[in-house]
């Protein structure tokens, strides 16, 4: 038997979450069973969790994107017993049974070695939101942005992806401009790494087609009138990584900036990357985070927890990361 948190629907189609001890007869096929001993909590797991958002594809259903474990058992020539690994992507959490549980079954193809300077804890700290931060910045990197070029926009800072955002493009030497609706977390997201912070107003609303030009590259996670904004605003073949949808999914927008300022909207898809980006975006992690201001980061939780934390991320309550303990 394991814990977990199970996902059901009734009949009026309300999502209910309870922990719960469950059989390891009950996993879903797959070729690895994990021993989990992290787990993360993200805006897309609060989603699941108080079904206020269409994440989960099947019930029932264990929510959590991402997990850290060793592995106990496998069938695949890939992975043996004992070895350190995390999964995030691939529809787990959604589709199959995901990481807030204490083992999990996967497909050998799914998993990514830990690097050995990163711990299990550390790992679920970055989680999905630093990955896909990351992959923001190894795209924006492979387009030719350098920190001489000037000023990133980061949107969404708050949030999962936006405060690591901050941290490695901070890292790396950019100057970053938080967006937030939370002005009193400004000394927070400076500590982070942010330069300077602006209201979020001052991009969420209907915008002109092609504003006043001053971000040599933007990584958004926010979508609709904040993203057709951020791309109003860029400057002559400038860059936009757009990775989030917190405002939506429209993209009220012209051709304007990029037909007459050259500017490149890169589209980041974290779910289904390929083992050689996903193992080159860890790796960077593991090498270029500054760990300890990632701990300053963090908040750690039980997954008896992780309930009453969904709720609480939705309503804007939460700050940085939320690891969770699954063994408590």
């Amino acid at each position: 038997m394991f814990n977990a948190i199970l996902l059901t629907q009734a009949d009026d189609k309300a999502t209910h979450a309870a922990l719960t001890p469950l059989p390891c007869d009950d996993l879903p096929e797959g070729e690895v069973l994990v021993r989990v001993e992290w787990s993360t909590l993200n805006y897309k797991d609060a989603l699941a969790i108080t079904g206020k958002g269409p994440i989960v594809r099947r019930f029932p259903m264990v929510p959590g994107v991402d997990l850290a474990g060793v592995v106990e058992h496998s069938n695949s020539d890939q992975w043996r017993p004992g070895d350190h690994v995390l999964v995030n992507g691939w529809g787990v959490g959604e589709q199959h049974w995901g990481g807030l549980a204490q083992r999990a079954r996967m497909q050998a193809g799914w998993l990514t070695r830990l690097p050995t300077d990163l711990s299990g804890r550390q790992a679920m700290a970055i989680g999905t939101a630093g990955y896909t931060a990351m992959l923001c910045l190894m795209a924006l990197e492979r387009h030719g942005l350098t920190p001489e070029q000037g000023e990133v926009l980061v949107t969404g800072a708050n949030g999962g992806v936006g405060s690591l955002a901050i941290m490695l493009l901070a890292q790396r030497g950019y100057r970053v401009v938080a967006s937030t609706g939370r002005m009193e977390e400004k000394d927070y997201l400076t500590a982070l790494g942010a330069a300077e912070v602006m209201h979020r107003d001052e991009l969420s609303a209907p915008g002109k087609p092609l504003a006043k030009a001053r971000w040599a590259a933007v990584v958004d996670s926010v979508g609709s009138h904040t993203l057709a904004n951020a791309c109003a605003q860029t400057r002559e073949d400038g860059l936009v990584a757009a990775c989030g949808l917190a405002q939506g999914m429209d993209f009220p927008a012209t051709v304007a900036p990029f037909i007459l300022r050259g500017v490149t909207l890169l589209g980041i898809n974290s779910v289904t990357r390929p083992q050689g980006e996903r193992e080159q975006a860890w790796t960077r992690l593991a090498q270029e985070l500054n760990t300890d201001r990632l701990e300053q980061n963090t908040r750690e939780i039980g997954l008896s927890e992780a309930i009453d934390a969904a709720h609480a991320l939705l309503a804007g309550r939460v700050r940085g990361r939320l690891v969770v303990d699954v063994n408590r």
